[in-house]
């Protein structure tokens, strides 16, 4: 079972959060919280595999609740799925270099809201193609650009195509049968490329392609 925690202010979100969740046969929610602090206790207590968390939260918000979740080695295991809107862009990356795994619109699907927290639970990062752009593109605007992408020299021309995908929003799965090549080998490729470029992650590493002016790039014009 996929245990999951629920932080968010309005009762009500909570609430239809949770029969989704508890309707699904491989998922059961085991909290909910008010708020970051809440959220933070939870997780310390309760272990969840994923937590559903909002940004914009009284108190401990979801940006200082991320940190603090993804920053305690006794919660290694538990992964944060950001859920935003449109308007609350600049958190949102915030959150992502805080550590999330991810995030979606709250106005997602059903069904795409629990195949997003399969996906987090398995160990991968969920990014929204377009709102990952949209998003990412403000660090391009905040953040000095490195136009000559020398971080990514070191890639080989593999790994830049798979990064390319990466930065689009494909699953390992998805970049397999674009390229016709296994899974595991996506998994080897993209694992090599973040210790290359000393990312955390896929989202901090879509982040560092936008950030380095690399959107443009001929070697990333697949982004």
């Amino acid at each position: 079972m996929i245990r999951v925690l629920i932080a968010d202010d309005q009762a009500l979100v909570r609430g239809g959060f949770r029969v989704l969740v508890d309707s699904a046969d491989d998922m059961e929610v085991v909290g909910e919280a008010r708020d970051g602090g809440e959220a933070v206790e939870l997780a310390r207590r309760e272990h969840p595999d994923v937590v559903l968390m909002d940004v914009q939260m009284p108190g401990l918000d979801g940006l200082a609740a991320t940190r603090a979740i993804t920053g305690d080695p006794d919660l290694a295991g538990v992964r944060v799925l950001i859920l935003t809107t449109f308007d609350l862009d600049e958190y949102v990356i915030e959150t992502l270099d805080a550590g999330a795994s991810g995030f979606l619109l709250k106005n997602t699907d059903p069904p795409q809201l629990l195949h997003g927290i399969r996906v987090v639970a398995g160990g991968e990062e969920l990014l929204s193609p377009g709102l990952t752009r949209r998003l990412i593109a403000q660090l391009a605007e905040r953040r000095r650009a490195d136009p000559s992408g020398r971080l990514f020299e070191q890639l080989t021309e593999r790994e830049k195509e798979v990064t390319s995908l990466v930065a689009h929003g494909l699953s390992n799965a998805e970049i397999a049968r674009r390229l016709f090549i296994g899974e595991a080998t996506v998994k080897t490729h993209v694992s090599r490329t973040l210790m290359k470029v000393g990312a955390r992650d896929r989202a901090q590493l879509v982040a560092l392609v936008y950030q380095h002016g690399l959107s443009g790039s001929p070697k990333f014009e697949g982004i």
